[in-house]
């Protein structure tokens, strides 16, 4: 008699073979172990030679803001996506775990790191002593502080709710409070700045989000149920990206335009800190804008719409690298002094 044995996966599948859960688990962890470096080693090599000197503990401070930036991102990503698959008729009703609690503890974390370098007059705390929480309530930015962190703690009290749907408030509250801290008092027009930075920081957590939260359902829509409503789904997502896209570009510009006029900006994006950053986030923006065109194209010319999904992949990727580099943009000194 002669023993039949099933063929080996590497016999079967050859050069062509798909890559293991494991394999995707481990690039996802090193890519995200790359994205959590650019903050930390990021100030050093964006300052060397600008004559800029570089703060206490700016490192840490632009890997704090990366998190609540990106824990920002998941939630708002997940209500914004959730609206758009409710909208679909037939679409299954199947959604993938919500992300959003380890967020908001993940933001809530971030905030109260922040929070206790606001507490010791902007500098790093050696130790808990150090910190003067009663002295927070007696600053503008120590009440923002203050705010972010509850807005966390209650977006994180909603989340595990059975109305997730509230968390937009205390989310909405946190970019509010984010907004009016990047503006002091003292800079020229800062409610203007703040409603700049407002609308991008809202844009830019919906695009990043709701593009990671878009592929993870089309990931369980897969299968006879799906097949319609996955295309549907991410083609009514690409349309609001459009317009978010839009709303985030022309924020961007404003804002920069306030810090660096048009006459300076040139030797600024290459003299400054603060330009080089923004230089190299300008470039990223645009990577990411070709890879949601590519995305696009292929939606409504491939025979699988599908295989939209390789780009889109590879945009949630870059997003993410585009949310460490605007840490640590907001961690490195501002070029122009009001």
């Amino acid at each position: 008699m002669t023993s039949i044995r099933p063929p080996s996966r590497t016999t079967e599948t050859g050069r062509h073979s798909r890559p293991s859960g494991t394999g995707r688990t481990v690039a996802v962890l090193v890519l995200v172990a790359l994205a959590a470096l650019i903050p930390v080693l990021g100030p050093s090599p964006a300052l060397h030679g600008t004559g800029e000197a570089e703060a206490p503990g700016t490192g840490g401070i632009a890997l704090l803001r990366t998190v609540l930036f990106a824990a920002l991102s998941v939630p708002l990503g997940e209500l914004l996506v959730h609206r758009l698959a409710r909208s679909l008729p037939g679409a299954p009703p199947d959604r993938p775990r919500s992300w959003s609690p380890y967020a908001a503890a993940a933001g809530f974390v971030a905030a109260l790191g922040l929070a206790s370098v606001v507490a010791t007059g902007n500098l790093v705390p050696d130790s808990a002593a150090a910190v003067d929480v009663g002295g927070l309530y007696e600053s503008r930015d120590g009440k923002l502080a203050l705010l972010e962190v509850n807005g966390f703690l209650a977006a994180w009290l909603c989340a595990g709710s059975r109305r997730p749907g509230l968390q937009v408030w205390p989310l909405a509250a946190v970019i509010v409070a984010d907004a009016l801290r990047a503006h002091p008092t003292t800079e020229y027009s800062p409610l203007l700045g703040s409603a700049l930075t407002l609308v991008h920081l809202t844009c830019a957590a919906l695009w990043a989000g709701g593009l990671l939260y878009a592929l993870r359902i089309l990931r369980r829509w897969r299968g006879a149920e799906g097949a319609k409503a996955g295309p549907a789904l991410l083609g009514l997502y690409a349309r609001v990206a459009a317009v978010l896209l839009a709303a985030l570009t022309a924020t961007g510009v404003c804002s920069s335009l306030r810090r660096m006029p048009a006459g300076t900006i040139v030797d600024q994006l290459t003299d400054t800190a603060y330009g080089r950053v923004l230089l190299a986030k300008v470039l990223l923006v645009a990577a990411v804008a070709a890879l949601a065109l590519w995305a696009r194209i292929r939606l409504g010319r491939a025979a699988d719409p599908l295989t939209a999904c390789s780009p889109a992949r590879a945009e949630v990727v870059v997003l993410g690298v585009v949310v460490a580099v605007s840490g640590l943009l907001t961690a490195l000194p501002v070029p122009i002094r009001w």
